[in-house]
């Protein structure tokens, strides 16, 4: 039974956790975008001294998808998020018709996003399982 000031359990027979650790992660989203989006506009004159050079084009390209990045930031919070943050890292892949570095940076942060899914999914499982800090007596 659940008092008022002590929120009942869930289904599975664990209490929610005090803090939501979804607002924890949704910060690190915002701070990998932010990190993506500044590594994406510094990309801009090592790709323009490589080769022939970069066109208006891609740098075009280029400043819409960190503006989108930055932009993502905001959106953390949204049911779509990791689906729009998995689609800005297929336009990083596909960067690599306008430059390859863009290409390579983009599977390069890919695997991090990745990597992120995985953590994602770890969180999930801790609080089914009633294994966050929050959730223990």
């Amino acid at each position: 039974m659940s008092t008022p000031d002590q929120p009942a359990p869930e289904p599975g027979g664990f209490k929610p956790p005090a803090k939501d650790p979804w607002k924890s992660f949704r910060g690190v989203c915002s701070g990998m975008l932010i990190l993506e989006a500044i590594v994406v506009l510094l990309a801009i004159p090592a790709v323009a001294k490589l080769g022939d050079g970069i066109s208006g084009g891609a740098v075009a390209y280029i400043l819409v998808l960190a503006g989108l990045m930055i932009l993502g930031c905001g959106v953390q919070g949204r049911s779509w998020a990791i689906g729009f943050d998995l689609a800005l890292q297929v336009a990083m892949i596909a960067g690599w018709l306008v430059h390859p570095v863009v290409g390579a940076l983009g599977l390069l942060f890919a695997a991090v996003w990745v990597y992120m899914l995985y953590l994602r999914r770890d969180i999930q499982e801790r609080i089914e399982q009633g294994l966050l800090p929050g959730q223990r007596d």
